[in-house]
C-alpha cells in the first residue's frame, strides 16, 4: 500500500517537470474581504417632555433679572427643558417681559436647552385664552428663535360647573391643536390625579387625544408626608393616567414644591414617578430647587 502511494506521487511530479511551459495555471489571489459599514442609526431628537426639566413663573424674581445666568446654572445642572410661564387670564399682557422672554430663549438655546411656554387660561373668555396661545406660540426673539413647544395650564376653576369646565377645556386645546397642526409638540399641564378633588371626572382619553404629554402637577409637600406615602402618591399620579389615557401619551411628572420636602420625600416622587413609567419629571420651580436637590434629579 505504500509503496503503491510513492509511485503515485513519484508519477505526478514527473508529469509536471515534462509539462510545457505555460500550461501551469497562474494561481488566483482572493479578493480582500471588505467589511461593510453598519447601517447610519439616526436617533429621533428628543421630544421637550422628556429628562429633567424645570420651571419659571411670573413670580420669580432672579431669573428674570439675569436670566443668561439662569440659564447657565441650569444647564450645568443636566436640565433639558425650561417651563416658561407667558402670562395668565389675570393679565393685561400676552407675553411677560417679551425682552427678557427672547433672552431666556435664545440663552436657553445656546446651551441646547428647549424651551416650553405655559399659559394659564380662566376657560371664562375662549377668545382671550386663544389669543394668548397664540402669542406664545407665535413669539420670535430678533435672532428669529421660538418656544418648542407649549403647554397649556389646565387648572383653573373659575368655571364653577364641572362639565362645562372640561368641555370649554378641551374645546380650546382643540382650537389650539388645529392652529398649530399635527407634528407640533402640545403639553397639558393638570391637577394631581391621586390628589386633587376640585375637577371630579377629568377628561384625560380626550386630553391625550389631543396633546402629546401630559404634566400632572404632583405637589406632594401639599398631600402627604414620608417616603411611603410620598411613593404611592407619585406612582398612582402616574398610574392614573396610564388607565385613564393610555401608554401612547408621554408623562412628565411635576413634583414639589422644591426646597419644602425632606431628602427621603424627594427621592419617593422619583422613585415612585419612575415605577409607573414617565418621559421625565421635574420639580416646582427653579429659583427655590435645592443644591441636594438638583443632586438627586441629575442622578
Amino acid at each position: 500500500m505504500f509503496h503503491h502511494k510513492l509511485l503515485s506521487v513519484a508519477g505526478a511530479l514527473l508529469a509536471l517537470l515534462t509539462m510545457p511551459t505555460g500550461t501551469l495555471a497562474t494561481p488566483v489571489t482572493p479578493e480582500p474581504k471588505v467589511e461593510k459599514a453598519p447601517p447610519e442609526i439616526v436617533l429621533p431628537e428628543p421630544g421637550a417632555y422628556q429628562g429633567l426639566g424645570t420651571w419659571i413663573d411670573m413670580f420669580d424674581v432672579s431669573p428674570w433679572k439675569y436670566p443668561e445666568k439662569a440659564i447657565d446654572r441650569m444647564a450645568e445642572r443636566g436640565v433639558r427643558t425650561l417651563y416658561l410661564q407667558t402670562s395668565n387670564w389675570q393679565k393685561s399682557f400676552p407675553i411677560y417681559k417679551p425682552d427678557v422672554t427672547a433672552r431666556l430663549i435664545d440663552q436657553a438655546h445656546l446651551q441646547g436647552i428647549k424651551v416650553v411656554a405655559w399659559y394659564l387660561p380662566s376657560f371664562t373668555n375662549l377668545r382671550k385664552d386663544f389669543r394668548r396661545t397664540r402669542a406664545a406660540v407665535d413669539f420670535t426673539t430678533a435672532t428669529g428663535n421660538k418656544f418648542d413647544s407649549f403647554a397649556l395650564d389646565i387648572e383653573a376653576t373659575e368655571v364653577r360647573d364641572v362639565s362645562e369646565r372640561s368641555r370649554r377645556a378641551m374645546s380650546l386645546s382643540q382650537r389650539i391643536r388645529d392652529y398649530v397642526g399635527a407634528d407640533y409638540e402640545l403639553g397639558a399641564i393638570i391637577p394631581d390625579p391621586a390628589g386633587q378633588v376640585y375637577w371630579p371626572g377629568y377628561p384625560y382619553a380626550e386630553t391625550a387625544a389631543i396633546y402629546d404629554a401630559i404634566l400632572p402637577m404632583g405637589y406632594y409637600t401639599y398631600r402627604v408626608d414620608g417616603y411611603r406615602a410620598t411613593y404611592r402618591y407619585a406612582k398612582r399620579n402616574v398610574t392614573i393616567i396610564r388607565r385613564e389615557a393610555g401608554d401612547d401619551v408621554a408623562v412628565h411628572a411635576i413634583g414639589g414644591i422644591a426646597g419644602r420636602a425632606t431628602k427621603r420625600e424627594v427621592q419617593a416622587f422619583i422613585d415612585g414617578s419612575r415605577a409607573a413609567g414617565i418621559s421625565g419629571l421635574s420639580l416646582y420651580d427653579f429659583p427655590i430647587t435645592l443644591e441636594w436637590e438638583w443632586t438627586k434629579l441629575t442622578r
